[in-house]
């Protein structure tokens, strides 16, 4: 998606900024890596493409976020999930001024310490 986001001073238009999706996605994903105890997701579908678990579109104006993260364990899965949505919606709004509509956190499950590492 390309949204336009006109800038103007008093009643004259000066241009406008055009946000691509990736731009939108890359906020996304560092404010995710920013949450403590929150690994992110990368698998590999294809030779050229892969996902890294950010799923991001616009509806009606607003950005959908939908996100799958793996939790460290030792950390609350809800106090993540909730960490994550707010570094979402305070990031991509503070950053391209656009608007948030829903943040789904989906967490496949928890990353427990290696027993057979050195402590």
């Amino acid at each position: 998606f390309k949204v336009a986001d006109y800038r103007d001073n008093g009643s004259e238009k000066k241009g406008k900024v055009i946000y691509n999706i990736g731009i939108v996605k890359g906020i996304v994903r560092l404010a995710v890596e920013d949450v403590a105890g929150v690994a992110i997701q990368y698998k590999k579908r294809t030779v050229r493409k892969s996902t890294d678990g950010i799923k991001v579109d616009c509806v009606n104006g607003l950005i959908n976020v939908a996100v799958t993260v793996d939790v460290y364990y030792g950390y609350g899965i809800s106090d993540v999930a909730y960490d994550i949505q707010r570094n979402i919606k305070h990031s991509v709004e503070a950053m391209s001024k656009y608007k948030i509509g829903n943040i789904d956190v989906k967490v496949n499950g928890v990353i427990f310490p290696d027993e057979n590492a050195a402590v």
